[in-house]
């Protein structure tokens, strides 16, 4: 059976936070590939209108969460490993470009933005908080892609970017997460960016992302 829980009303939508709610349990893995999201279910475990779940499903398409199969309406996505390899090719590609083109862009206000967001990882990790961890990830690492100014890349990173986090919430050890080591990677990301070297950056970011490759569950 199909495990929902719903959230308490905050001030998103409803639709947001069925959206929200379905992607957190499939990233988490409690909806497993091949598991069927149904409409009516749904909308009976929120106590609300179709119209919203329809809504929420269709963003959870968008982003290849989930699929539509004949005789079985949306259902959980596989990730496959060829899948993963691939994206993580063209990442390196792509994140080392958008690096690169970055620094001698990047002012002090940049800087701050980033720090803060590691200061966000550290205080996450010390709960134990993996979405959140992930969340903050993707944010520092997608900065990159904004910053370029290239809207190729950036469109190309939105594409990736849901598959590079549930690839990390399904792959990557809990506890490479929520100890310092991840935090202390991406201060020391920091810290080569600030020397200035574009080429020097773009090589530490793609050993960044061949190290997460290597990472498997423990």
């Amino acid at each position: 059976m199909m495990m929902i829980q719903r959230p308490s009303l905050q001030t998103d939508s409803i639709g947001e936070q069925v959206y929200l709610s379905l992607k957190k349990q499939i990233l988490e893995g409690q909806l497993q590939p091949g598991a069927r999201l149904l409409v009516m279910d749904i909308a009976g475990t929120f106590q609300i209108s179709q119209g919203p779940v329809r809504e929420a499903l269709e963003r959870l398409k968008q982003e290849g969460l989930i699929i539509s199969k004949p005789n079985k309406g949306s259902v959980v996505s596989d990730i496959t490993s060829k899948e993963i390899k691939d994206i993580f090719v063209m990442r390196e590609i792509i994140e080392g470009f958008a690096v690169k083109e970055s620094v001698p862009l990047l002012d002090p206000a940049d800087f701050e933005y980033l720090e803060h967001t590691i200061a966000e990882m550290d205080n996450a990790t010390r709960r134990n908080d993996m979405m959140h961890i992930l969340g903050l990830d993707l944010e520092f690492h997608g900065f990159f892609y904004k910053r370029c100014g290239n809207h190729v890349a950036l469109d190309m990173w939105k594409q990736m970017s849901t598959k590079v986090m549930r690839f990390m919430a399904m792959r990557i050890s809990i506890h490479y997460l929520t100890n310092d080591k991840l935090v202390e990677e991406h201060f020391d990301l920091i810290r080569v960016l600030k020397q200035g070297d574009p080429l020097a950056a773009e090589q530490r970011f793609i050993q960044h992302m061949k190290a997460y490759k290597m990472i498997q569950i423990t």
